[in-house]
């Protein structure tokens, strides 16, 4: 059995912790036969465990746990992934829904999709990666009061392009520079400019979309200090025609939309900069969550 999960891009600027996007790099975990231990093989780099510390089955006994279930036997498994760690692409989450669908194939638990979102985001605690990742496209989502509520549809048509640092930047860190709460005004400023993005988005209408995604006051004016790239990157989008520029997740990624024609002016223009990091053309991934052959 292979699970297949893709990476993702969320907050969308001011869609911040509800909207997100399944892009295409993959995380891959294949069950390749019985253990007396759980194993897990991967090149992932020497601080991710590989036995039953690791998220992946964390996550799987986390699921059993709250369905009252259990397994007989344990595995070796590989785990592969195309997905940067710690880098704003939802690295953790791939992981995390790739350990519900595992428990859900080895224990026959029958899951819905509602089911699995609502364990995804009791884990993750919020839904705007888990739920792309597990939906695929783009997924406008709210989790209040322990229900998940969602919207999927498909992305307006356009290129992604991602510049990935080679500094990792963990979301508790990136958390830690937000403010503990807004203003009632500037709160209220920030939800019309959400709602205006999540309208163009779902219409659409991509330059109004870009508007949106760089006048968030949620959380990137406060983050924009931890990753100067996001500036840089802003200011040639402008100048060479990207729709909109944002910070992917919790950073330090930089996920620019732009129009077919302008994909490679701008990795050219991005790569006369000399950052230090990565450039990524992407699609938006419209499966999410595949599984591939029969249960063991």
């Amino acid at each position: 059995m292979k699970i297949i999960v893709p990476a993702t891009s969320a907050n969308l600027g001011a869609g911040f912790d509800s909207i997100g996007i399944a892009v295409n790099l993959y995380l891959t975990v294949e069950v390749l036969e019985e253990s007396n231990d759980w194993k897990i093989d991967h090149d992932l780099g020497n601080n991710i465990p590989t036995d039953e510390k690791n998220l992946l089955l964390t996550t799987l006994s986390a699921v059993l746990k709250a369905k009252n279930s259990s397994l007989s036997a344990k595995y070796h498994l590989k785990m592969t992934s195309e997905v940067p760690l710690a880098r704003g692409l939802g690295s953790s989450s791939s992981v995390i829904i790739a350990g519900i669908e595992l428990a859900n194939q080895l224990a026959k638990l029958n899951l819905t999709t509602e089911e699995k979102l609502e364990l995804a985001c009791e884990i993750e605690g919020h839904p705007d990666n888990v739920a792309p990742a597990l939906l695929g496209n783009l997924v406008i989502a709210s989790t209040v009061a322990d229900k998940t509520n969602y919207v999927s549809s498909d992305f307006p048509s356009c290129k992604l392009l991602a510049f990935v640092p080679d500094y990792e930047l963990k979301t508790v860190e990136s958390r830690k520079v937000l403010p503990k709460e807004l203003a009632y005004k500037e709160a209220v400023a920030a939800s019309s400019i959400a709602n205006v993005l999540t309208a163009s988005l779902l219409t659409k209408n991509l330059k109004v979309a870009g508007q949106m995604i760089e006048s968030d006051r949620f959380h990137e004016n406060y983050r924009a200090s931890l990753v100067p790239e996001l500036k840089i990157l802003r200011e040639i989008g402008h100048e060479f025609g990207a729709y909109g520029t944002y910070l992917s997740g919790a950073g330090p990624t930089v996920m620019l939309l732009l129009p077919d024609d302008k994909l490679n002016l701008l990795t050219e223009k991005i790569n006369e900069q000399n950052l230090s990091g990565q450039l990524y053309s992407l699609e938006v991934d419209s499966n999410g969550l595949q599984v591939e052959e029969s249960v063991l």
